[in-house]
């Protein structure tokens, strides 16, 4: 019948969807999701050399946009690292312009990029990788070798190790943010046409 609404079955549609509403307002108000800030409507490009790491953790998050979209990541959160030959390229579409780059290097010469409390929100990771000690599987809310408040929520997978050393990184990304960065030489330029990273 027109315009009559079934209530046992909207219920049972319902439900987990305002369940899982709840478990993420929850999780945010918590500091369990990736939300520090609204990320952009765009992923960045991020490559490097070498990236050496002390404290390192992995583990599931969730970020938003600022139209409050859910955007799933695979946070990276390291304490101590040094980056060699960083490269950072992000591109825009402008109407009747086109597509301008914006590229950022540092980290080229004998000083490397130097990060503390460092967390990257990654959708893509590749290179090649060595850990030290390293603990898989692990609940994500008890990771513990990362920097401080670097956990993520209760029965999710994460990993964890002592140290990492990944070279030829590869990363796509929709944020990034550290304690400190220190970016020795670096120089950052704007053209015209797509010229990313990789």
């Amino acid at each position: 019948m027109t315009g009559r609404v079934r209530w046992r079955k909207f219920a049972v549609l319902a439900v987990p969807g305002f369940a899982a509403t709840a478990a993420l307002a929850v999780a945010l108000a918590d500091g369990a999701l990736a939300a520090s800030f609204a990320v952009s409507g765009q992923q960045f490009k991020v490559s490097a050399d070498s990236l050496e790491g002390e404290g390192f953790a992995q583990y599931g998050s969730v970020d938003t946009n600022a139209r409050g979209d859910l955007l799933p990541v695979a946070v990276t959160a390291i304490k101590k690292a040094e980056l060699r030959k960083l490269c950072q390229s992000v591109v825009t579409h402008l109407p009747i312009i086109g597509d301008i780059s914006l590229n950022l290097t540092a980290g080229g010469g004998k000083d490397p990029v130097e990060a503390s409390d460092l967390f990257v929100d990654a959708t893509q990771l590749s290179g090649n990788a060595v850990f030290k000690n390293i603990e898989i599987g692990r609940d994500a809310s008890t990771v513990d070798k990362g920097p401080d408040n670097a956990q993520g929520m209760q029965d999710l997978f994460a990993q964890q190790a002592d140290s990492v050393k990944i070279t030829n990184l590869h990363q796509v990304a929709w944020a990034t943010n550290a304690g400190t960065f220190k970016l020795a030489g670096l120089s950052m330029k704007v053209a015209k046409g797509k010229r990313e990273c990789f």
